[in-house]
C-alpha cells in the first residue's frame, strides 16, 4: 500500500513540527509535505493536477497565513477541484473558535471538516479511516 500523502499548509512552524510528530506517532505510512502559505500549495496542486501520485490524500489547511490565506486558497481550490485527478480530504485546521469561521468553512462543500488545533493522534487516525 502506498503512503498516505499529507499536505500541511500552515505558516506556524511550531504547529507544523508538532503535527508531524503527532502523525508519526500513529505508525501509519505517511509522506508529509509542508507549505508555509496557500500560494505555494495551490501552485503545487495546479502543476500536478493530473499526476495523482503527487497529489495529497489529506490537506490540513490553516486559515491565517501570509501571501495567500486559507480562504483565498479555498477559492482557488474550488476552481481547480473539478480537474484534480483524485478525491482529496481537505480539513481546516485553525486556532479560531469563531462560530462565523466554523460555519463559513462547513458551508464549503470541498471542506471535509473544521478542526480546532492541535491535531491529536486519534483524530488523525479517524481522518485516514473515513
Amino acid at each position: 500500500m502506498k503512503p498516505i500523502n499529507v499536505f500541511i499548509v500552515d505558516d506556524d512552524k511550531l504547529f507544523v513540527f508538532l503535527t508531524k510528530k503527532t502523525i508519526n506517532t500513529t505508525n501509519l505510512d505517511t509522506q508529509i509535505n509542508e507549505f508555509s502559505d496557500g500560494q505555494d500549495a495551490i501552485e503545487y496542486l495546479k502543476k500536478n493536477v493530473a499526476n495523482t501520485e503527487s497529489l495529497p490524500d489529506i490537506i490540513l489547511l490553516d486559515l491565517s497565513m501570509p501571501i495567500m490565506d486559507g480562504w483565498e486558497f479555498l477559492d482557488e481550490y474550488k476552481a481547480i477541484e473539478p480537474v484534480i485527478g483524485k478525491k482529496i480530504k481537505l480539513y481546516i485546521f485553525s486556532s479560531s473558535i469563531s462560530p462565523h469561521d466554523i460555519e463559513r468553512a462547513k458551508s464549503i462543500s470541498q471542506v471535509t471538516d473544521f478542526i480546532i488545533k492541535p491535531l491529536f493522534k486519534e483524530k488523525f487516525i479517524e481522518m485516514v479511516r473515513n
